[in-house]
């Protein structure tokens, strides 16, 4: 059972809002032995558990307005870059999800593949360096739209963290395929949203403006 599946239905209350929300929607976090504020993502530290909404103002707000403390009932200092810590944590997540997808088949690589796992109507995710070519990246995402239902997009993380954690040397584009590797990254990259956009906005526009779906893409970079 993956983390995602088994938090459906669980719901913990926002130290910020205190309303009750499912749990994929917080990050939870615990006392750390010298004081501070141990982000869980996992959720397998010890301790009550602190809950907070998965997005950078909620724990900012959590930081500054002293919510950790006050739900623990005992003086608690976060760092002040709390927030910067779960999203670099949250990415090492999503990469590992990337290269565990790889490792098992579940992920595929390079422009042609992409393209004809799309054609497939079994990608979940379109997965994107965010410093890749224009020119590809338009042609998959414009090929995206014709799917029922058309793939997720991401397109958060530079081809140099791409490739490493594919253990490619040129990891430009991407397509990770319907399954329950594609679910655990969902969970895990949804959390991220929250803390740096999954796709940056003319992204969109490229797709819209980019050449007939049965263009082959010479020339995109691999």
């Amino acid at each position: 059972m993956s983390l995602r599946d088994a938090t459906i239905d669980r719901e913990r209350r926002d130290l910020v809002t205190h309303q009750a929300m499912d749990e994929s929607r917080l990050i939870r976090f615990v006392a750390a032995p010298d004081g501070g504020v141990a982000p869980d993502l996992a959720r397998k530290l010890p301790g009550r558990g602190l809950w907070v909404a998965a997005d950078r103002a909620s724990i900012q707000t959590a930081v500054k307005k002293n919510l950790f403390s006050r739900a623990a009932k005992a003086p608690l200092k976060p760092a002040a870059d709390l927030a910067d810590l779960v999203e670099s944590l949250l990415v090492k997540r999503c990469l590992e999800q990337l290269g565990l997808a790889r490792r098992e088949g579940a992920l595929i690589s390079g422009f042609e593949k992409s393209a004809a796992a799309i054609r497939s109507g079994k990608a979940a995710w379109i997965v994107e360096a965010a410093d890749g070519s224009a020119d590809g990246r338009g042609k998959l995402l414009a090929l995206a739209k014709h799917q029922t239902p058309p793939p997720k997009v991401c397109g958060a993380f530079g081809a140099d963290d791409l490739g490493l954690a594919l253990g490619l040397e040129n990891a430009i584009h991407a397509v990770l395929l319907e399954g329950g590797r594609a679910d655990r990254w969902t969970f895990e990259v949804e959390r991220l949203a929250g803390f740096r956009p999954l796709t940056p906005p003319q992204w969109g526009d490229e797709a819209a403006e980019a050449p007939d779906e049965n263009s082959d893409g010479r020339g995109s970079a691999p």
